[in-house]
């Protein structure tokens, strides 16, 4: 609880850069999407600070504003992809060179696509197709084979799927359907959905008129730790549920507090801390699974935190704010040793997709 009520005085003091001598000796690079701006960020964080080194604009309609959505690097890290959201109707990917960050190609996939995770066994590419137009239907996943930007197969999943994220081996992907409160499983090589777990049915509150006012509405869903467990946000009932993989059930539930609204989350390689945005409360939150206890709840310097992706070291976590009305969006960086904020810098409007690229000397 101490540091927890340290790191919220911290967060409110808003630090921006750290002192030179308490920055990394190595750079850190980062993709961030600006949804509102059809943009791009590349940043780097360093012994320099953090900085943006390119802004890449995307999109075919430059009267229109398209959406640049979800975004992910290739697990060899030579292209990066991004969701265009937007589309007349449906939405796309598109793929571009790490190394000058040139367009390549592009397919159309189904409406408003989200997140993306490319397997490492097969290098084919998974887009959820969120789908916000018209009536709630179940929408699906798009599979895309990469070199040629081919869409090879569409999965049918729940309605409104959004968050989703590959094992290490990329044999399965797991992902949040959040109008059907449920998270699902999908073969990656048979594409199909192997399991399906129903988060309504797990919910505390057994009074069934409370339960349907209170829907999960899970938005995001960790890639597994080494314990074979995932976490999914719920975003509507304000926990972050625990699952387990092997039993396929929910097997703790952390409780991230009233009108807190957890996003978006991510955990380190080692399976130790979760990083989690809390939307609706304008928090970032470092989680120890180990204990199960919210080590530190950090003010973020703007308002509505989306997208987090840590470092392949574990050291940072990279946190993007959509900010509201004409602000700028916000790139914020966290010390997970410290769980202090040590750099802050201005995107493009509505910051939200982010993905980690690389480290380096």
């Amino acid at each position: 609880m101490k540091s927890t009520i340290l790191a919220i005085v911290l967060g409110l003091a808003g630090a921006t850069n750290a002192r030179a001598a308490d920055r990394p000796q190595r750079n850190y690079f980062v993709y961030v999407c600006a949804e509102s701006d059809d943009t791009v960020h590349k940043l780097r964080y360093g012994p320099s600070g953090l900085a943006e080194v390119k802004s890449i604009s995307v999109g075919a309609f430059p009267a229109e504003t398209e959406g640049p959505h979800g975004i992910t690097v290739s697990p060899n890290g030579r292209y990066w992809f991004l969701s265009i959201a937007h589309g007349r109707p449906f939405g796309s990917i598109h793929k571009f060179d790490t190394t000058d960050d040139e367009w390549l190609g592009d397919v159309t996939v189904g409406m408003f696509p989200a997140t993306l995770s490319i397997s490492p066994s097969t290098g084919l590419l998974f887009a959820v197709n969120f789908d916000l137009h018209g009536d709630m239907k179940p929408s699906s996943i798009s599979v895309v084979e990469t070199s040629t930007m081919t869409e090879v197969e569409r999965i049918d999943v729940g309605i409104m799927p959004h968050g989703s994220r590959m094992n290490a081996k990329g044999t399965r992907l797991y992902s949040v359907n959040m109008m059907s409160d449920s998270l699902v499983e999908i073969d990656t090589f048979k594409f199909e959905v192997s399991r399906t777990l129903s988060l309504f049915d797990s919910a505390e509150d057994e009074d069934l008129l409370g339960r349907m006012s209170m829907k999960v509405k899970p938005t995001w869903a960790t890639a597994p730790t080494p314990e074979n467990r995932i976490y999914v946000a719920g975003n509507g009932d304000n926990v972050i549920y625990e699952i387990d993989l092997v039993a396929w059930k929910v097997a703790r539930k952390l409780d991230a507090g009233d009108g807190m609204g957890p996003y978006n989350l991510e955990v380190t390689s080692d399976g130790k801390l979760l990083i989690a945005t809390y939307k609706s409360g304008a928090y970032v939150a470092i989680w120890d699974l180990t204990l199960g206890e919210e080590l530190a709840r950090i003010k973020t310097t703007r308002r509505i935190p989306h997208g987090v992706a840590v470092s392949d070291d574990d050291k940072y976590a990279f946190v993007t704010l959509e900010g509201v009305g004409g602000e700028p969006g916000t790139v914020e960086v966290y010390d997970l040793a410290s769980q202090e904020r040590v750099a802050v810098a201005d995107v493009g409007k509505q910051a939200g997709g982010i993905i980690f690229w690389k480290g380096a000397q």
